[in-house]
């Protein structure tokens, strides 16, 4: 019998905090499909087969007994696995629709970083995954979940509207500024000192503080001069790993110095009743300033196309520098010959560019180039290229860039509920018939 529904509002809340899982051990009943199959959904122009459902459901159980968790009876469960199964077809017929694609090296990618995470090579995690039978579902699915998330991002985004009261209100709320102010990571030891102490014992604890400090100062690895005090030295040394913290969750004693420092820089030492204390700042994070190195730049670029081959491009553009450097106007030269569509009109100037805003290639004779003048010839992935340094500064983009990171929070804030609302429209606009 055949026959369509509407989704249950209370079983679709439920099925999409359904996800696939990834790791080869849950996988492991994906190579238990059965020869025999059938259809069990129509969705639009796709379906949904007995087998998809028995593994996913399998598969569900499997890592909630290796997690502990508890989970309701199959009979319970099968209808939300169902959803859930409808909606991830509904959005890949989606992204088929809109080209949404990944090639084989973008799989080896994640597959790299999964194979990591499970502490093995990649090669060591092909042969696990086929040993277990599942290596082309285990890519298949990775692909799907990258073309589902795409999706997600592009329909959800264009949902969502950021005014620029929000972001007002946000930056002044409390949520807004702790979600703003910078994370610190801090190295630190303290020589333990104590009250009971005679003042030439505290003086030679605070020399010997001093100088780990200027130790450090001078280019010393930080946990190897504390490593080598702690082993070496007759007073004791302590240290405590505060992880990544903001400022007002470090102790008073530091969270007053830390955000006068620069990445790199040690401050010590500091007295407390403790001891004295050593702190380095080895890491800085987030926060609202934003000095950045900005470059002018102009430059005309040459492509290898089916008239002009590798060698023929390396002449012409050799041709176009000495022509410039006897006089023609690089503007004018870079109209006519660049192919560069971005910034031929503009004469080839790509006006102010941030500091790692350009091709690592291209960014690394930029910064080697003084102004005023012309490059050699250089190659990048898109073609050969001469290029002219106009003019070198700093700006400060503090206040863009905060705006810019309150409105990203606020769009993440919102993706959630917006990623269900339209995961509802999709399902509730899609033709599904069950087949019993």
């Amino acid at each position: 019998m055949i026959y369509r529904q509407k989704p249950k509002p209370h079983s679709l809340a439920l099925s999409l905090t359904i996800t696939v899982f990834l790791t080869f051990l849950g996988l492991s009943a994906s190579a238990q499909r059965v020869l025999l199959d059938r259809v069990i959904a129509l969705v639009d122009e796709g379906v949904i087969l007995q087998s998809e459902l028995d593994i996913r459901i399998s598969d569900l159980q499997q890592a909630a007994a290796r997690d502990g968790r508890p989970l309701p009876p199959e009979s319970e469960i099968r209808g939300d696995v169902l959803e859930a199964l409808i909606i991830e077809n509904i959005q890949l017929q989606m992204a088929e629709q809109v080209s949404i694609r990944y090639d084989d090296d973008t799989i080896n990618r994640v597959l790299t970083n999964m194979a990591e995470n499970s502490n093995m090579s990649f090669d060591e995690y092909v042969t696990a995954l086929e040993n277990g039978g599942v290596y082309l579902q285990t890519r298949e699915q990775v692909r799907q979940q990258m073309m589902i998330q795409e999706l997600q991002r592009g329909m959800v985004n264009r949902r969502i509207t950021i005014t620029e009261q929000e972001i007002d209100n946000f930056l002044n709320s409390e949520m807004g500024r702790e979600v703003m102010a910078p994370d610190f990571f801090i190295d630190h030891m303290v020589v333990v000192a104590s009250g009971t102490e005679s003042d030439d014992e505290k003086q030679q604890k605070l020399r010997f503080a001093a100088d780990l400090t200027a130790q450090v100062e001078e280019g010393n690895n930080f946990l190897q001069v504390r490593a080598e005090a702690s082993e070496s030295s007759n007073f004791q040394i302590q240290s405590t790993d505060f992880g990544w913290r903001k400022a007002e969750q470090l102790p008073n004693l530091f969270s007053s110095i830390v955000v006068e420092m620069e990445e790199g820089e040690i401050a010590g030492p500091i007295e407390a009743g403790n001891g004295y204390h050593i702190i380095f700042l080895a890491g800085k994070r987030g926060g609202t300033e934003q000095i950045v190195k900005q470059t002018n730049i102009r430059h005309i670029m040459l492509s290898p196309n089916e008239i002009r081959n590798e060698e023929q491009t390396i002449a012409e553009i050799q041709e176009l520098k000495q022509r410039i450097l006897s006089g023609e106007d690089f503007a004018v030269i870079a109209r006519q010959h660049s192919d560069d569509a971005t910034s031929v009109v503009a004469g080839g100037d790509l006006d102010w560019v941030n500091e790692g805003g350009m091709p690592p290639e291209f960014e690394a004779v930029i910064q080697e180039l003084e102004e005023n003048t012309l490059s050699e010839p250089f190659k990048s992935a898109t073609g050969w290229h001469i290029a002219e340094v106009l003019g070198r500064r700093e700006s400060d983009l503090s206040q863009q860039y905060t705006r810019s990171q309150a409105a990203n929070s606020l769009r993440n804030r919102k993706f959630d509920l917006e990623l269900q609302n339209w995961m509802i429209e999709i399902r509730e606009k899609a033709f599904v018939e069950f087949i019993d």
